[in-house]
């Protein structure tokens, strides 16, 4: 019942006491009439147009024409566009006797890993990637200096004061396509943006579609996002123009590979080469953070929007979420990552073993690992079109 609570309190949905949520039938449901409009094909599609950018590393060309590309397909669907801009400047390396100049990125308030466990990295060795095409894209090093993400907005109705954050990162690391870290979350936010911002489709509050730059570099195109726009939320501009060029944030939603659920590895670090049956999809908050209660409710409500509009794969939920670009809102704003396994205690303990790696190529994953991807936007552009209060114009 705590459960059904936490869902209604966030979504406006109706409860009856000792009984489930309302919804409408099937067959009048506008949120199971946009859900349908998601597409296996299209989303791989998004994921493809992606890789042919290689590993989208900020600070390089590839990385900036991946981030017009983006803003092109956005705007195509009827999305308005904006850019934020921010400058990238690396502190410099510490050395420590007897540790490398640069440590490994760890795992922070990620839970306590079990099982078998195996070691993670980030491939710097470009004679590694053995496709010649792949290492050749992927060859101009990152420079520092001006920086730019983009974001699209779907102004709502009846309170376009109040937004959503639907977010993925867009830049990857370690000499393959990025096509899972992170394509797979770029390509959802975009399919969810394209599906939300079609004829007919209108919120009664704002969202807001971010596909932040810098992810891999320590979570600063959603940090610069954070300073530079929290201040602004909720403040109409020009005044009695009804405009809000930041509205107040009502919750944040990341999203950060979604493909790969294949399970434990084995003791000799080989995986499953197959989805695993119980695969599922990992909706984290942080526990510890300021705002962790209104993250775990909105956690909750998008479990339950996965139980009655996924259709392939459950979600599971859990409160160590660390290492994604919710963490910067988290302590401002009830925040939530999506991914394909619990962050600190299975990806930062070898379940992917594509992660940072030349393996993470689009052909490297099968429709069962899309599949699970999609599962994952059918979550999202459920949970988020109740929470919006999404309807579809007759």
């Amino acid at each position: 019942m705590r459960r059904i609570v936490l869902c209604a309190a966030l979504a406006g949905l109706a409860v009856l006491p000792g009984g489930p949520v309302l919804a409408q039938p099937a067959a009048t449901d506008p949120i199971a009439t946009l859900v349908g409009r998601l597409d296996l094909e299209k989303y791989k599609a998004t994921i493809k147009g992606l890789t042919q950018f290689g590993d989208r590393r900020q600070g390089t060309d590839r990385n900036r024409a991946a981030v017009d590309w983006i803003e092109a397909q956005l705007r195509s669907y009827g999305c308005a566009t904006e850019r934020l801009h921010y400058t990238y400047t690396p502190a410099p390396p510490r050395p420590r006797a007897g540790r490398p100049a640069t440590p490994p990125l760890r795992s922070v308030g990620g839970g306590r890993p079990r099982g078998v466990r195996m070691p993670t990295g980030v491939n710097d060795d470009p004679n590694r990637q053995p496709d010649p095409r792949v290492r050749a894209l992927d060859m101009q090093p990152s420079q520092p200096g001006p920086r730019e993400e983009v974001y699209c907005t779907k102004v709502g109705t009846t309170h376009p004061e109040e937004m959503y954050i639907v977010g993925a990162h867009m830049d990857g690391i370690g000499w393959g396509e990025a096509a899972n870290d992170d394509g797979s979350g770029t390509a959802l936010v975009m399919e969810v943006a394209r599906v939300l911002s079609g004829p007919g489709v209108v919120t009664d509050r704002t969202i807001r579609f971010a596909l932040w730059n810098n992810e891999e570099t320590g979570l600063d195109g959603a940090s610069a996002y954070v300073e530079q726009r929290r201040a602004l939320q909720g403040k109409e501009n020009p005044a009695g123009s009804t405009k809000y060029p930041e509205p107040k944030w009502l919750g944040m939603i990341q999203h950060d590979m979604m493909l790969f659920d294949h399970g434990m590895p084995k003791p000799d670090g080989t995986l499953a080469k197959e989805q695993r049956p119980e695969a599922d999809i990992n909706i984290e908050f942080q526990s510890a953070a300021k705002m962790g209660g209104g993250g775990e409710a909105l956690a909750w409500a998008f479990e339950s929007a996965n139980e009655r509009y996924a259709s392939d794969y459950p979600a599971s939920v859990s409160g160590h979420m660390t290492n994604t670009d919710s963490a910067p809102f988290q302590d401002v704003v009830p925040a939530i990552s999506l991914r394909e396994n619990e962050r600190g205690t299975q990806i930062g303990s070898g379940w992917d073993p594509q992660w940072h790696q030349p393996t993470d190529l689009y052909t490297t994953y099968n429709d069962k690992d899309f599949r699970l991807g999609l599962n994952a936007a059918q979550t999202t552009l459920a949970a988020i079109a109740q929470l919006a209060g999404a309807k579809l114009a007759r």
